[in-house]
């Protein structure tokens, strides 16, 4: 298998991650709250307009001959709430998994965290069905806050969410 290269994405990388992020979703319905019917990234051209935009986020990549991983980051827009980073969208295509892909990813989204000024906090959330992504947050330090019982249902199947905290320490 090809380097791994972990980066940014922009709007050039439009069309691979519309076409991961659709992977993930049918790859792994439990483990997200979107479904590709009601995704609110429906095209390239969204998906694109996404990555331009930033809007105070950020989409960190693997790349390998192709895009395998993704890893978004957004921080509160509110005066009262800009010290929090979320972490979303976590997800590595099956060939990559157990190879440190999905470490290398949350790697850099938390070195990308550290530099965003005033920054204290950030916070992600996985299903129960994610025990392996949950055990990646807590070996980065993660810690759960919460647990939301029932928060998404996927057909019969109801699902809790575990909301996790990693506090950054003051400059």
């Amino acid at each position: 298998m090809p380097a791994m290269q972990i980066r940014s994405l922009s709007g050039v990388d439009a069309d691979a991650l519309f076409q991961l992020r659709r992977e993930a979703l049918l790859d792994s319905p439990l483990a997200y709250s979107a479904s590709v019917e009601d995704d609110v990234w429906t095209s390239v051209d969204v998906v694109r307009e996404q990555l331009e935009s930033r809007n105070g986020s950020q989409v960190f990549g693997a790349f390998a001959g192709g895009l395998h991983g993704m890893l978004g980051l957004g921080r509160a827009r509110h005066a009262k709430s800009v010290r929090k980073v979320f972490l979303w969208g976590m997800y590595v295509s099956p060939q990559w998994r157990a190879q440190g892909t999905g470490t290398r990813l949350l790697a850099a989204a938390l070195a990308h965290a550290r530099n965003l000024a005033g920054v204290r906090a950030v916070h992600i959330s996985v299903t129960e069905a994610a025990p392996a992504a949950q055990r990646l947050y807590e070996r980065a330090g993660f810690r759960v806050w919460g647990t939301e019982p029932d928060s998404i249902q996927v057909g019969e199947q109801l699902l809790s969410e575990y909301h996790m905290i990693l506090r950054l320490p003051a400059p």
